[in-house]
């Protein structure tokens, strides 16, 4: 099964353009807002879960931070990234691997999600998700999932949709809930997916 997750992502990455996937954001200003939200250092460790080929790390790159980690079951996506980046590619960290059999060697400053969660649609994967987050991020969390008015299928597979309080209740165990909003992203081909974003504080011990 994940090795026919990674056949699909894989085969995504490469047959498509940026215009041509769903996902593609030309500024992701809602992840910028929140990540500005937590006034982190620029030595903050910062880590991107799913980041694909998308503009974050371009943008955390040009503030100035100095530790970004970029997380991706896709070589492809990666490859991308990197072709885009050229030089400044050898300043992030890449892994390769499915977000449920990520083995972190670092604890993160913040740890970011646009989309990844929601493709868990299995109780043992997200639980797998949820142990992985609990363990190594240390203060904070984004995550961004499709909201009970998002779509209910995401480039041919099932996603598991979110309202706040069901989100805020797959966290509970290590995260406090900051703030959620729900936005309207409009899509390459002018189609509108609805988002729930929310920001997360690690819960004291």
């Amino acid at each position: 099964m994940r090795e026919n997750k990674k056949t699909h992502w894989e085969q995504v990455y490469q047959t498509k353009k940026p215009d041509q996937v769903s996902w593609t954001q030309s500024v992701p200003q809602t992840s910028l807002d929140f990540i500005h939200s937590f006034d982190l250092s620029k030595t903050s460790k910062i880590i991107d879960i799913g980041g694909g080929d998308s503009k974050l790390v371009d943008y955390l790159l040009q503030e100035g931070f100095e530790d970004i980690t970029v997380l991706d079951i896709s070589t492809a996506a990666l490859q991308k990234a990197q072709e885009r980046l050229g030089k400044k590619s050898e300043l992030v960290k890449w892994i390769i691997s499915d977000i449920v059999d990520f083995k972190p060697d670092e604890y993160y400053d913040l740890w970011h999600d646009r989309a990844t969660f929601h493709f868990l649609t299995g109780q043992n994967q997200i639980a797998a998700y949820l142990d992985i987050a609990g363990r190594s991020v240390k203060n904070y969390l984004v995550i961004g999932t499709f909201s009970e008015n998002g779509p209910e299928q995401c480039s041919g597979l099932s996603i598991k949709q979110y309202t706040e309080e069901q989100l805020q209740n797959q966290l509970t165990k290590d995260f406090k809930k900051i703030r959620c909003i729900h936005e309207d992203h409009v899509t390459p081909f002018q189609t509108t997916q609805n988002f729930l974003f929310c920001s997360f504080e690690k819960s004291s011990l």
